[in-house]
């Protein structure tokens, strides 16, 4: 692919994404809908416009951790130490429900393995794969609902982060049985050093950002350094930690989240996210779909595994949030919003496919989820809020 070709792709993504995106507003919902949509009109699945690049891909990464920036940027940080313990209880119902559900349903398929059998293993991976919780796409939904910052956007943030430690935690034990080289107590003790560095760096940061800002207050010099914050930091997370890249970008976002000019900082992060990186993001969920080699078993347990994959994420982390003393409406509202998956699902289905523990074919059907509750959530978050008197209809 000639290098010049990408300024051809882009420019359809951006023209198509914010054309749909419009269009869904117009509909009355959520813009990243649309950009979805425009992603696998224009993929290999519709009209084969875009190629998935490696470049596009590259943007689309770097689109995710901007956005995750953006959130931890726009959090209450109060409200996140308030919610910390309600949404680990969420997340750990969050993982291991999915698990066993995923796991059934492969069983149901293709019957009951003995422990510790080859396909015991591949039932109990297909699991993993619906632990993972993308926060990015709620997020978003979120930020256009003016709902992120409320007690249940902060519990779904906080909640869909730790579940996402927690799913990776277990991917390594799975993957740990096929392969030796992978240390699950590793990961568990670089989790948790993560956390501590930091902390510990977070407070230095802080600091010296408080300074510079009271300094130079209202310059571009204070976004610039706060994007190189977030890069260093997601470099740092997956580099050194084994920790998710958007685990450390929504750190940095936090570590900036209550200095002066924070909103000056998230108005030029969203300048960058709006016309360029979010868009490709978003669309390039749909790149990744080709439904053109899916056969009738596949597509049946395809819709098994999406039902299962939605259903067990309102049910555990609905019903958890409701025993954590939420009412009935902001508990199905936690359900929904912990739904999406992304990219997250991904990079744990590319893992199963190196390890030997899932066969190709079946990687349309995490697409497949990806593509359905990206689409369902944003829409019925907004129908929920409407619902409950808390947003009114546009």
């Amino acid at each position: 692919m000639e290098s010049y070709e990408v300024f051809k792709d882009l420019a359809i993504i951006i023209l198509t994404a914010k054309f749909f995106g419009i269009v869904a507003r117009k509909c009355k919902a959520p813009q990243v809908v649309g950009e979805i949509i425009a992603g696998l009109l224009i993929g290999p699945s519709v009209l084969g416009l875009v190629d998935q690049s490696d470049f596009v891909m590259q943007m689309a990464g770097l689109g995710v951790i901007l956005l995750m920036f953006s959130a931890g940027l726009e959090t209450n940080l109060k409200d996140l130490m308030k919610t910390g313990p309600m949404a680990a209880l969420i997340a750990c119902a969050g993982v291991f429900i999915p698990l066993a559900g995923g796991a059934l349903v492969y069983m149901a398929f293709y019957g009951a393995s003995p422990w510790g059998s080859e396909s015991f293993y591949r039932a109990v991976f297909i699991g993993v794969i619906l632990t993972a919780t993308s926060v990015s796409i709620t997020v978003q939904a979120l930020k256009e609902l003016g709902k992120l910052k409320g007690k249940v956007g902060t519990t779904i943030l906080s909640a869909a982060i730790i579940d996402d430690i927690i799913g990776i935690i277990v991917l390594t034990f799975v993957i740990g049985f096929k392969n030796p080289q992978s240390n699950p107590v590793t990961v568990i003790i670089n989790t948790i050093l993560f956390f501590i560095f930091a902390i510990i760096v977070g407070i230095i940061i802080h600091k010296i950002f408080e300074k510079v800002d009271a300094r130079y207050p209202h310059t571009r010099r204070i976004p610039i350094a706060g994007l190189a914050l977030c890069l260093i930091m997601a470099y740092i997370a997956e580099k050194y930690f084994g920790i998710a890249d958007i685990t450390g970008a929504y750190v940095a976002g936090l570590i900036l989240c209550s200095i002066h000019d924070t909103g000056y900082i998230a108005e030029k992060m969203d300048i960058n996210s709006y016309m360029i990186f979010g868009p490709i993001f978003f669309a390039s969920i749909g790149l990744k779909t080709n439904i053109s080699n899916m056969d009738t078993s596949i597509l049946l347990f395809s819709l098994a595994f999406v039902a299962v994959g939605l259903i067990t994420k309102i049910v555990g982390c609905g019903l958890v949030a409701r025993l954590c003393k939420f009412n009935n409406a902001d508990a199905i509202k936690i359900g929904i919003g912990m739904m999406t998956r992304g990219e997250v699902a991904l990079i744990v289905a590319q893992k199963g496919l190196s390890a030997g523990l899932l066969e190709p074919v079946y990687f349309t059907s995490v697409i497949l989820l990806i593509i359905i509750s990206s689409i369902a959530t944003p829409i019925i978050l907004k129908l929920m809020y409407v619902k409950d008197g808390s947003l009114k209809e546009a």
